[in-house]
């Protein structure tokens, strides 16, 4: 099983990006987790927000195979406690399925990714950039796994 977390444009903050390396660096240690992004669409003010997110939806469903777990990071999405998204983490990895996380453009995602996906993930209440979304993902997966094997990172 491998876990993919699924990016649409790059991180170009450096500073996000050096602590995204950084929990990525720490989440090795506990499971096979790779980066995959999808570049940024050009000419973007031609297109409706519908139809960017339709170009994107086409790109991410390409990018997810069909026998993989899709979980979408969405305002919408259930919220968890860390503990809580440990053990939902647990039973997805507990498939053997691969897993992907996906953290879309600026509109958010197709309904086609939406019909595809097979969970939502909402990390807060509040809005964030996409950027720091990414960050936040790397740490709670880093935090969930160090809560699943007992280490004293996370405090309850």
């Amino acid at each position: 099983m491998t876990t993919t977390l699924l990016f649409v444009g790059k991180t170009t903050d450096p500073h996000i990006d050096t602590l995204c390396q950084e929990y990525l660096r720490r989440l090795t240690h506990y499971l096979p987790v790779r980066v995959q992004v999808i570049p940024e669409l050009r000419n973007t003010k031609a297109l409706t927000p519908d139809q960017q997110k339709q170009a994107e939806g086409e790109l991410i469903l390409r990018a997810v195979p069909q026998s993989a777990d899709l979980i979408l990071l969405d305002e919408h999405g259930k919220e968890y406690r860390s503990v809580e998204f440990a053990q939902q983490l647990q039973k997805k990895m507990s498939s053997g399925r691969d897993l992907f996380f996906a953290i879309g453009g600026p509109y958010g995602f197709s309904q086609s990714v939406y019909e595809r996906a097979n969970g939502k993930v909402s990390l807060s209440q509040m809005t964030f950039s996409h950027q720091m979304v990414r960050l936040f993902l790397i740490e709670q997966i880093y935090r969930a796994m160090t809560i699943l094997r007992g280490e004293p990172y996370h405090h309850e």
